[in-house]
């Protein structure tokens, strides 16, 4: 997870990603918002969070779930579902 980093996720936002879902499902998310949280403990990592948006089917409950694109390596987060739009459903990923 070194990888996770605001400064990572920033010029990406706008992006198409891809959730595995299982081993033969995936489903298009498209990153809309990487932002940052409060302030890190003397020491520790800037804490921040990523939202996605997704088609709105199929709805997805919060889990773990692969996330992948062309300029990341491969890793599993923990989305939550936080609201729905007329276009679809958006999902929030929090790093601390």
């Amino acid at each position: 997870m070194s990888e996770a980093t605001l400064a990572r996720f920033e010029p990406l936002v706008g992006s198409r990603f891809t959730l595995r879902l299982d081993d033969a499902a995936e489903l298009p998310a498209e990153l809309i918002d990487a932002r940052a949280g409060r302030s890190a403990a003397p020491g520790g990592r800037q804490p921040f969070s990523l939202t996605f948006a997704a088609s709105p089917e199929p709805a997805l409950p919060q889990r773990i779930y692969r996330l992948e694109h062309p300029q990341l390596d491969a890793m599993d987060i923990f989305l939550v579902p936080v609201g729905r739009t007329a276009t679809g459903l958006q999902y929030e990923a929090v790093f601390n």
